[in-house]
């Protein structure tokens, strides 16, 4: 029965949403043109299918997104390790870097990166902006992942340890697991918050998703017709790696630590 009381609540969240979403959408004084929309998506002529403007920007978004997710991790364990290590120099070095990213706006450490540290080492701007994401992202990750490996018991170190396992060993397979189970929704949120961040990124004229989407609107005035259809783009993403994400996380519960 709460089963069933828990399914019925986001449904009729929906429902309300839709229904308002229909009045306002009637009530508007626009002229609609969705038809002129598709075209900005893709075209098929004689057979051929070819990417419109917004499936341009959509591939741009995609691969810094894809990249950035995977540096982010990849920063936030080092950093995260760092932080835990026995090393005072580590410490310090990572309780820096976390605390300056977190504490200053993601849009300034784009232009600061871009703008300033670019030019000095040649940097192209896709490559500046997946780095200023990974770098922002990953400051979040480390906090949430070094919060799981704190979480765990101490008894279990040294459980591992007394069976002699190695300290890797110790961390693969016991620690991470763990850790992974406790934390993955909030790093889940943290993918969803990059992708969306990622939007930023139009600022240094990358013509990912929301660049195009402006650069459409200024040429056509087709205003809430392509905001509508960028904004269902980031969801279909977001929506897409949820899905991935909650489906790993039902997988990890089955498999002991």
């Amino acid at each position: 029965m709460n089963q069933v009381k828990k399914g019925v609540k986001p449904f009729l969240f929906i429902i309300f949403i839709l229904v308002v979403f229909i009045i306002g959408y009637r009530n508007l004084e626009y002229n609609w043109q969705w038809y002129r929309v598709k075209p900005f998506l893709f075209v098929i002529e004689n057979g051929e299918f070819t990417r419109g403007l917004l499936l341009d920007g959509l591939w741009v978004t995609l691969k810094i997104s894809f990249l950035g997710l995977i540096f982010s991790f990849i920063i936030g364990f080092l950093s995260a390790f760092a932080r835990l290590s026995s090393s005072p120099v580590l410490k310090s070095i990572s309780w820096i870097y976390v605390e300056t990213i977190r504490n200053t706006p993601l849009l300034i450490q784009i232009f600061l990166l871009y703008f300033v540290i670019s030019p000095v080492f040649n940097i192209p701007a896709f490559t500046s902006a997946v780095i200023a994401l990974s770098l922002f992202e990953g400051a979040y990750s480390s906090e949430i992942i070094r919060s799981g490996i704190v979480s765990i018991p101490r008894g279990q170190y040294e459980a591992a340890q007394s069976i002699g396992l190695s300290v890797p060993a110790i961390y693969i397979k016991i620690i991470i697991p763990q850790m992974l189970r406790q934390t993955l929704p909030m790093l889940a949120g943290q993918s969803v918050s990059l992708i969306k961040d990622s939007a930023l990124v139009s600022t240094i004229s990358i013509y990912d998703l929301t660049m195009q989407g402006q650069r459409i609107v200024s040429e056509t005035f087709l205003t809430f017709e392509i905001w509508f259809t960028v904004a269902l783009c980031y969801l279909a993403i977001t929506a897409t790696l949820s899905f991935i994400i909650r489906h790993f996380e039902n997988r990890l519960k089955f498999i002991n630590p």
